[in-house]
């Protein structure tokens, strides 16, 4: 990969962390836990991706960041279903 594709990825990343803060800051309280539940279908599809990436067969850049992405994936998609786990217990009839 030359320099101008790795900085094509540096660049969409950022992006991607400025865009995700500012929508997370947005949305209210009221909505953030029904929301958790698309968040984890999200989550599911990174997971796949990291994968795909973590499993390229030699250890690169892409294989560690596929790593650190499958990690962090899945703490969201565990923390996601904890949460709604305990926002449906909340409905339920003692």
């Amino acid at each position: 990969m030359d320099i101008y594709g790795l900085l094509m990825l540096v660049y969409v990343f950022v992006l991607a962390i400025f865009v995700g803060f500012e929508l997370i800051t947005k949305v209210p309280p009221t909505l953030h836990t029904p929301l958790m539940s698309g968040s984890n279908a999200i989550s599911g599809i990174t997971v796949v991706g990291a994968l795909l990436s973590a499993g390229a067969g030699e250890l690169t850049i892409s294989t560690i960041l596929g790593i650190v992405a499958i990690v962090f994936a899945m703490i969201n998609v565990v923390g996601g279903f904890l949460v709604t786990d305990r926002m449906l217990k909340m409905f339920k009839k003692k």
